[in-house]
């Protein structure tokens, strides 16, 4: 997991250097990996997911639930100002993209159709994400 403490790139190419080819497409360019593809679709270990990008502590795994599409999904990030929201109209639809508040990469996406409390469903590629487990 890249070390927070790090400066983040300041171009392209130094993301490229940073980032597996399949993370800079999703990370960097807004890609999506297929569903059911991803290292953390079904994992259940305990612990707090980071930015792949940049390390930033983005979801805990008590947020997680499995609501079938085929991607990790969190009804609310870890702290409030851990993931950012833009708007997406890509695709021809209108969605609400997440992105790392720290280094602005795509995460993934945010929908209404989460479990309560918050009533969300962040819907997050697995590549974007770093789980460090719970110490026992």
């Amino acid at each position: 997991m890249p070390d927070n403490t790090e400066p983040l790139p300041a171009t392209e190419a130094e993301w490229r250097a940073r980032l597996t080819p399949e993370q800079y497409r999703v990370c960097r360019e807004g890609g999506t990996e297929p569903p059911f593809s991803g290292e953390y679709v079904h994992t259940k270990a305990g612990g707090v997911y980071h930015c792949a990008a940049c390390g930033a502590p983005l979801f805990h795994s008590a947020h997680k639930f499995d609501s079938g599409t085929g991607w990790p999904s969190y009804w609310q990030p870890l702290a409030g100002d851990a993931v950012a929201t833009e708007r997406d109209a890509s695709l021809g639809m209108v969605r609400t993209e997440a992105r790392c508040a720290t280094c602005d990469s795509h995460l993934g996406h945010v929908f209404e159709d989460g479990p309560e409390p918050t009533g969300l469903r962040y819907c997050i590629n697995s590549v974007c994400l770093q789980l460090e487990t719970d110490k026992e």
